[in-house]
């Protein structure tokens, strides 16, 4: 007996069926379009640096203002001096760390942003003169309340002096901890500074509560106490010697980083150490 259009057999063969062709489509689109969204990415992340930088401008071509007005270096974090052996144009930090042979595990309270893994080397960003920049971005990440907190911090070119402060990726509360955009919050770091005294990589910059008075202290986040911690605790990381601390020591004692010779690098897993 022939069987009807209705019958189970027929049901299944044409969902699957459409099921196949759905994921082909699907897959074909997100191969298709995955330049398009690094491109969006990229102009994404431009964007957020000249935006810190205080560069950023309704309308302007990010990609020619870019070019222009900063210069991408790769630094090695524990000896603060520039290398060559990455291209900062592709390299990625945050891959990096999970990579052995460029990233360290962190444990106890070396591990103060929550990130158990960090890279060796970091790119930067450097506004106006490479030499004797009038500006230096670097990124900065950390545990929030919620998950990974992503953004960039703009130092004067005496390494010590905040310009402004940004966080472009960050799932915190809503009118609470996500208060991190606010720009007037944000306006509260310009002219802020981040150490104490010459020579020292522990950094005196921190989020309190009750009203900033000192050249060190920003307003907490109101209701947003373990947001205001983790911010205090990335910039407490990523400002000390486990971080740029060494790095922008230099331009606090009138030294440039220098390049590091064209050797081959012969990197080992220091994991644990």
């Amino acid at each position: 007996m022939a069987q009807g259009n209705n019958s189970i057999k027929k049901i299944l063969i044409v969902a699957f069926s459409l099921c196949i062709v759905c994921s082909v489509i699907v897959s074909t689109a997100a191969v298709a379009l995955r330049p398009m969204q690094q491109l969006n990415q990229e102009l994404d992340r431009k964007t957020n640096i000249l935006n810190v930088a205080r560069l950023y401008e309704p309308g302007m071509d990010v990609e020619e203002a870019f070019r222009e007005q900063i210069v991408a270096r790769v630094v090695e974090l524990e000896s603060g001096d520039y290398t060559d052996e990455f291209d900062p144009d592709t390299f990625d930090g945050f891959d990096a760390a999970r990579d052995p042979a460029t990233g360290r595990t962190l444990s106890g309270g070396r591990d103060i942003a929550g990130l158990s893994r960090v890279e060796n080397y970091a790119t930067v960003y450097l506004v106006g003169d490479e030499d004797d920049p009038e500006q230096i971005v670097v990124p900065i990440r950390g545990q929030g309340l919620w998950g990974l907190m992503r953004g960039f911090l703009a130092v004067e070119g005496d390494g010590n002096t905040i310009v402004s402060i940004t966080y472009y990726e960050h799932s915190e509360t809503p009118g609470l901890g996500a208060e991190v955009n606010n720009p007037r919050w944000q306006a509260q770091w310009e002219g802020k500074e981040i150490y104490d005294e010459e020579g020292n990589l522990t950094p005196a910059i921190h989020l309190t509560k009750g009203g900033a008075s000192g050249e060190h202290e920003v307003d907490a986040l109101s209701g947003a106490t373990l947001t205001s911690n983790g911010v205090t605790n990335m910039l407490q990381f990523w400002l000390s010697e486990e971080g740029f601390g060494p790095y922008l020591a230099k331009f606090r004692s009138g030294t440039e980083p220098e390049d590091a010779e064209d050797t081959e690098t012969d990197f080992e897993d220091v994991e644990g150490a």
